[in-house]
């Protein structure tokens, strides 16, 4: 089942781009065909909804070309490490902090908001802003993703660890860490391993259906550290002939 969408106006497609550095190469983009079976719910694309049913894939997201079919999917170079952290034990009230290689934050409060754990790891002064992204939340309860990005991106980076003795309230409240998926180099040997560029552009599909229309920008400027997934081109190892990025 095919699903192919019209473009979007550049006035609506530009408005929530946030990755994109500059206007040239935009109306350059390419017409590809996405194998919308690749994509990922809630990392490569939001979910419809009951006034909008159709899926959305994320505009900026880094894109390879599967040999075998000619079509498009997420770019599948170095892997994130991606560690998760649980507030258990339904605390009302205190703090925690976290560890990671060997810098401890400033206190997180029981109750905390992914943005607020982003920027207290961001505070360490071994992590740079835009090295992470911190998905999920609110504590206590629910699971905050964190993805290590940036300089970290493709490695095996230590575990964070948490001290929970300041929290209160609650049975036995506590602070988990576990690692999701482990950072290592990339592994795929179907095309998409070689960076195609980056999708120009919202691309919609019905859900069920295997393919739907996009745009491919491969001639341009971008914030890497804004796309939305982490994307490090000092760790892209093969590019495809004729893709002329730049990064800010």
């Amino acid at each position: 089942m095919n699903d192919f969408q019209p473009m979007r106006t550049s006035e609506e497609a530009t408005a929530d781009r946030p990755w994109l550095a500059s206007l040239v190469g935009v109306h350059d983009a390419n017409t590809i065909t996405l194998d919308t079976t690749k994509f990922v719910n809630g990392v490569h694309y939001e979910p419809g909804t009951a006034f909008q049913p159709r899926n959305v894939i994320k505009s900026g997201l880094p894109l390879g070309k599967i040999k075998a079919t000619g079509l498009y999917a997420p770019y599948s170079g170095p892997t994130s490490e991606v560690q998760t952290v649980t507030v258990t034990g339904t605390p009302t009230g205190g703090t925690y902090t976290l560890t990671w290689s060997g810098q401890t934050t400033a206190a997180i409060p029981y109750n905390a908001t992914a943005a607020q754990v982003k920027t207290a790891l961001e505070n360490l002064s071994n992590i740079d802003a835009g090295d992470l992204t911190v998905t999920g939340g609110p504590h206590p309860g629910t699971a905050m993703a964190v993805t290590f990005g940036g300089q970290f991106m493709g490695d095996d980076v230590a575990a964070m660890t948490a001290s929970a003795t300041n929290l209160t309230g609650g049975t036995s409240p506590a602070v988990t860490i576990a690692t999701a998926t482990a950072g290592g180099a990339a592994t795929a040997s179907d095309g998409t391993e070689i960076f195609a560029g980056f999708l120009a552009t919202e691309s919609l599909f019905a859900p069920g259906s295997t393919k739907t229309s996009g745009a491919l920008l491969w001639f341009g400027e971008v914030f890497a550290d804004k796309c939305p997934i982490p994307f490090d081109p000092t760790d892209v190892a093969s590019v495809a002939p004729g893709v002329n990025i730049h990064y800010r």
